[in-house]
This record gives structure tokens, sequence and C-alpha cells, in this order.
């Protein structure tokens, strides 16, 4: 079990619905240790990547993309999920559907702050369906940018979203996935990764 795994384990609550509450320490109230730490894991993972830009999506994305770009020195870009008066200039679009809020946005993202020099990695602290991070990559691909990699705090590996990402050729790292979770127990049963993906394991 990983370090993100036993948090999840200790402070996370399963809901109806197929809902992880994990706001206690990860998208609302913020456990900055625990997003250092899971920095620090993607740093590893993406060792080899020639990140220069990471990408993320308002709001729950900020905070662990902020933290995390300390350990690659890069800067962070997010996708704001309407237009503000202080955007000028052009802009690369796209829709997504959030799954926790079930409704649709558009996310925008300034052509001044991504373009085809960029070698970007995707943070995000979610990922179901996937369509929220279908709309970031399709940003990326607007921009003529490369993308590096996805890296994910916790997946729903019991929905579509990482299959649907993986089978379309993009390196996804997740740093928990959840396999299966039952609301009535509270039970909640990850995906066994080996020590290389799943980093330091704490017994």
């Amino acid at each position: 079990m990983n370090f993100l795994e036993k948090r999840i384990r200790e402070d996370g609550i399963v809901k109806e619905g197929n809902v992880l509450k994990v706001d206690s320490f990860l998208n609302h109230q913020m456990d900055i240790r625990l997003f250092k730490q899971m920095g620090q894991e993607w740093k590893r993972r993406f060792a080899d990547a020639p990140i220069n830009k990471i990408l993320t999506i308002e709001a729950s994305g900020i905070g662990i993309a902020a933290v995390a770009s300390e350990y690659f020195d890069v800067p962070v870009v997010f996708a704001k999920k309407s237009k503000s008066i202080n955007i000028e200039g052009e802009m690369y679009t796209a829709e997504v559907e959030s799954f926790t809020h079930k409704c649709r946005n558009q996310v925008i993202v300034s052509k001044k702050f991504l373009g085809p020099e960029d070698h970007v990695l995707i943070i995000d602290d979610f990922l179901a369906n996937g369509c929220a991070l279908q709309g970031l990559i399709s940003i990326v691909q607007q921009a003529g940018a490369s993308l590096e990699g996805i890296g994910i705090a916790v997946e729903k590996g019991f929905q579509q979203g990482g299959r649907v990402i993986r089978n379309l050729g993009y390196r996804l790292e997740s740093l928990a996935i959840v396999e299966s979770m039952d609301a009535q127990t509270g039970e909640i049963v990850f995906r066994e990764q080996d020590e290389n993906q799943a980093g330091e394991k704490i017994l």
C-alpha cells in the first residue's frame, strides 16, 4: 500500500453513487505535506520526460499541480471554466463534463501560455469517466504541444476513463487506483501496482 492509498483508507469516505469523498485532505481542505509526496512521486515517474509546463483545470487540480510544479521547476497553466474579462487575445477552448457536478463547462486557456514548443504534463485530482481529461488533451493538441504524460491522484479503476485514456496511447500515472468501493461497509479495494510504479511502500 502506498502513501496515498493509506491516506484514503484512513480518511476517505465512500458515499452512494460511486462517490469517494477525500475533501478533508485533497480537494477542499488540502494537506500540503501529502501534496509534496505526490509531487515527488510524479517527478520520479516522469523523470525521463522533458516537461516544461504543467496543465490542470480549476478548481481542485490547481493546488496539487502548483505543489507538484516545485519538483519539476516549471510553470503551471490552469484551464478556466468561464471567460473572465481579464483574459485577452485568442484562446483554446474545449467542452468538459463533470462527473461530480453533473454539468458541462467550456474551459479555456490563453494561447499566450501554451504553444508548439511546450512539453506538457497534465495533472488532476480525480479520473472517473475521463471527460475533463479529454478536454485538457484537446487543448494540448490545439496548441500543437507535446503531451508527455498525465498524472492523476485518484483513479476510479471501475469506471471507463483510465481505460479510454490508456487505449488512446497516453502515458497515464495514477497514484491510487480504486478497483472497487462499498458505501455500505466503507470498504475500498485498490488495484495492485508494482513497486517501481507505486513508489515507496508503507508497511
